[in-house]
């Protein structure tokens, strides 16, 4: 994310270079555009790179923080809300006098995990329990015990074992398994022959016997234990699928009863370990990775018990490394954000807290941050929005000329059914059974592990829960649940520049539009088309409509392709495919939303600029930012989400209204010829 600017009044520059001359009626210089200027760089036209154009000085002007990897709309904003949560949190911790549950366990969590001297002072001795377990591993059955009791803690070992919903019963929870037990993001990471690749195992080694050393061990030991972990991982990656592979829905997709699990692993004792988690009527399961657990089974009847033992201790201190003591927490920083991503310096305390509090009480501190900073007059009018996009969706999905009308009337139900949640959830989560005290930090950490744990895997046989929330009310994002075909935005986002209610509805429609337009959008997606509008996991396309849809994605595979950020590093747009339609959708339809609710009436023109012209600037401006080479080197390798620079330049290169907009002619580094764009929903 970037951005610059030039000597000249900014309105007179693009009225006169890009579009005609426009009077504006008297009322119209109260009205706000919600553009600023200053952030623009007028020595780039925004034909060449309306990335740069809108961006530019912004990012010259806001370089990156120290203590982040990326800096630009979104993380400003999560910095922002931070401070608002801190607030908050202050408040509490001044509090001596009585408070509700919810409130006090918020300020004894805070409290004992912003105790830098106790912290100090127990070290990792609060772990010492588990420890002792872990010592006492000596054959197969033993590690299979502590791998469960870890698991009802919440913290996964080897696989990943999940309650959530059948993608094709998607009334009814199931147990899901599925690849895991890495302490590196993806599998190439330890198989992968590139620099990147070696560089990063080199270093995780190093970090893993250091970890163990503050543990204790002996330099020798640490090398030893550091070896058997980055050994069993590597066994474990070769098995494992890639992210491109990890996105095929239905190839996840594998159900398997109790015998044929136990005839996949038999060297898994799967009574023993539902009995160690509690969790109980399980008859059959869905498998994400067969080929992976069958690697898990080998390697427990292969690996000595000293290297699990290794790799038992690595794990636990990595999942709770940064609520101990300095030298872990510096350690465990060094490496996953300084080694991996590039950050200069560490967060201050307070905010490594409020995110670690924000992920375990969510819902009581957003309860609280609701009730200060979100107002009904934003729900109310983000519930306009989302109904004139959903208008606008109906409207472009009866308009496809390459759908034909069986698939069409399937999109459309679909699209009926689609659920909008806004704000904060209608029902607050109940936290009378978390137990918070003020013993240490990582202990409430693991007690709030283990209450999630629990809460989570006794949905196992209840009604699926329609209301439930995936995000905290201050989160800054959004996102899509086929299962459910709901659209959430949390209370965190509806801030500008994504929503400002002091500005026109151009730039909110431009903005926040485009993201309510991206989630619609990912019930339609290569992957969320596959759901049906009850979220089951179901084909309704006939044949001739899903060979259509998938030469257009395939189009915009090949331009996310050719896409390079960092030195010869391409985007893959087979792994970014899925945001890549939300984004070209988002905008699509956004943009329809917005001359919709114009009513034939002209756009009012507004500091100088157009509808058209502040729609487009709305957009651009909410993927403004810039990241780090070692952070986009990880990004392009795991992250589904394109770089944002991309994210503001290709979908709008596909879109005619924006050449319309700007004046983009050929010649212009963003002019596509026609029979070249991509247009999809």
């Amino acid at each position: 994310m970037v951005h610059k600017q030039i000597g000249f009044p900014l309105a007179a520059f693009v009225c006169a270079l890009f579009l005609p001359v426009l009077s504006a009626p008297a009322a119209e210089p109260q009205l706000k555009s919600g553009v600023d200027p200053a952030s623009f760089d007028t020595t780039v036209k925004p034909g060449q790179d309306f990335f740069q154009y809108v961006n530019g000085n912004w990012i010259r002007n806001n370089p990156i923080p120290p203590e982040y990897s990326r800096w630009g709309s979104f993380p400003k904003l999560r910095d922002d809300n931070l401070v608002a949560l801190h607030q908050i949190m202050d408040g509490l911790a001044a509090q001596s006098g009585p408070l509700d549950d919810d409130r006090r366990k918020l300020r004894d969590f805070y409290l004992t995990a912003m105790d830098e001297a106790g912290l100090e002072r127990l070290g990792a001795a609060p772990l010492a329990g588990y420890f002792e377990k872990i010592s006492k591993v000596a054959g197969r059955q033993d590690l299979l015990a502590t791998i469960a009791q870890f698991r009802a803690t919440g913290i996964s070992m080897l696989f990943s074992f999940s309650v959530s919903q059948d993608e094709k019963a998607s009334t009814r929870y199931a147990v899901h398994l599925r690849q895991g037990g890495l302490g590196l993001p993806e599998r190439d990471y330890y198989i992968g022959t590139s620099e990147d690749s070696k560089r990063i195992r080199t270093q995780y080694r190093e970090h893993v016997a250091k970890m163990l050393s503050l543990l204790g061990d002996s330099p020798e030991a640490a090398a030893a234990g550091a070896d058997a972990v980055l050994s069993i991982e590597t066994r474990l990656a070769e098995a494992s699928r890639s992210p491109v592979q990890l996105r095929d829905r239905e190839a996840q997709y594998n159900k398997k009863t109790r015998a044929e699990l136990a005839e996949l692993t038999p060297n898994l004792d799967w009574d023993a370990y539902l009995k160690a988690i509690d969790v109980q009527g399980v008859a059959e399961v869905i498998v994400g990775q067969p080929e992976f657990f069958q690697r898990v089974n080998e390697l427990l009847a292969s690996v000595l018990a000293a290297d699990w033992r290794a790799y038992a201790r690595w794990h636990l201190i990595h999942a709770t490394a940064s609520c101990l003591s300095d030298a872990f927490v510096r350690e465990d920083f060094r490496f996953y954000s300084e080694a991996m991503r590039g950050v200069k310096q560490m967060q201050p305390r307070w905010k490594r807290v409020i995110g670690t509090i924000d992920r375990q009480m969510g819902e009581a501190l957003g309860r609280l941050y609701v009730e200060k900073y979100f107002t009904p007059a934003a729900k109310q009018r983000m519930d306009e929005l989302v109904k004139n996009l959903m208008a606008a969706y109906q409207e472009r999905i009866e308009s496809r000329d390459w759908m034909g009308p069986e698939t069409r009337k399937q999109a459309l139900a679909k699209l009926a059914t689609v659920m909008p949640k806004i704000g904060y959830p209608d029902k607050w989560r109940d936290y009378t059974a978390l137990e918070v005290r003020a013993d240490s930090y990582v202990q409430n950490l693991l007690r709030a592990e283990a209450f999630q744990s629990h809460y989570r895997l006794s949905r196992l046989g209840k009604p699926v829960d329609r209301k439930e929330w995936h995000m905290t009310p201050p989160t800054v994002n959004a996102y899509y649940n086929s299962t459910l075909n709901e659209i959430v935005f949390p209370a965190g986002i509806l801030q500008p520049p994504f929503f400002n209610a002091a500005a026109d509805d151009a730039v909110n429609y431009g903005a926040i539009g485009a993201v309510i337009g991206h989630e619609i959008t990912h019930g339609f997606d290569d992957q969320g088309s596959r759901s049906d509008a009850e979220g089951n996991l179901k084909n309704w396309w006939t044949a001739d409509d899903r060979a259509h849809f998938t030469a257009k994605t395939d189009k915009l595979v090949k331009q996310y392709d050719a896409c390079v950020l960092v030195d010869d590093l391409h985007v893959n747009g087979r792994l970014t495919l899925g945001e890549n339609l939300a984004d070209l959708g988002g905008v699509a339809i956004a943009y329809a939303a917005y001359q919709k609710s114009l009513n034939g009436r002209p756009a009012p023109v507004i500091d100088g600029l157009t509808g058209s012209q502040r729609f487009f600037l709305g957009y651009a401006q909410v993927w403004s930012g810039a990241t780090r080479d070692a952070d986009q080197r990880l990004l392009l390798r795991t992250d589904p989400h394109s770089p944002v620079r991309f994210r503001a330049l290709v979908p709008l290169s596909n879109f005619q209204p924006f050449y319309d907009a700007f004046g983009v002619k050929p010649g212009d580094a963003m002019y596509r010829a026609a029979e070249d764009r991509v247009e999809v929903w």
